[in-house]
């Protein structure tokens, strides 16, 4: 079975419980990491308010270990994580770009632009598949979603 298709499945297995805990799925994946397999799960409050913290990814985790076992989707042995996708936590999706507007993001770049691949800054409104970055010099950046190799929140203390 495919990746995509394992984290498809993933996610309807957890759909209606995590709705019911106030929680959402943020990402997962399922990748090889050198022998060994990973099915992981990053989740966040429902509408990002509030933090996730250890009890939370272990409430998640058992009742997912326990749905997968009943089901049985994954045909090789494989670890399960659940977790915060963390302070400096990627865009992923658009609903990720539009919640975070405002936030200071950190940008790489498939091709320079501009001189350079790495853009720090304001993330402004998503229209379609542009986003806006304000710089730290002021400058505005207007970039294509498929521009963009990484992104993700900046951590600030």
């Amino acid at each position: 079975m495919g990746r995509k298709k394992i984290t498809e499945i993933t996610a309807e297995l957890l759909s209606e419980f995590l709705e019911s805990e106030g929680y959402e799925l943020y990402s997962s994946e399922f990748l090889k990491e050198g022998k060994d397999w990973f099915l992981r799960v990053y989740i966040d409050r429902s509408k990002g308010e509030g933090y996730i913290g250890t009890d939370d990814c272990e409430k998640v985790s058992r009742y997912l270990s326990e749905r997968l076992d009943e089901e049985d989707p994954i045909e090789q042995n494989y670890y399960l994580e659940v977790s915060s996708p963390g302070m400096d936590r990627p865009l992923l999706r658009h609903e990720h770009y539009t919640r975070y507007a405002g936030s200071e993001v950190e940008i790489s770049l498939y091709k320079g632009k501009d001189g350079t691949k790495n853009i720090q800054g304001v993330l402004g409104e998503l229209t379609g598949d542009t986003i806006k970055v304000t710089d730290y010099d002021n400058k505005e950046w207007v970039l294509e979603l498929s521009e963009i190799a990484k992104a993700k929140l900046a951590a600030t203390f």
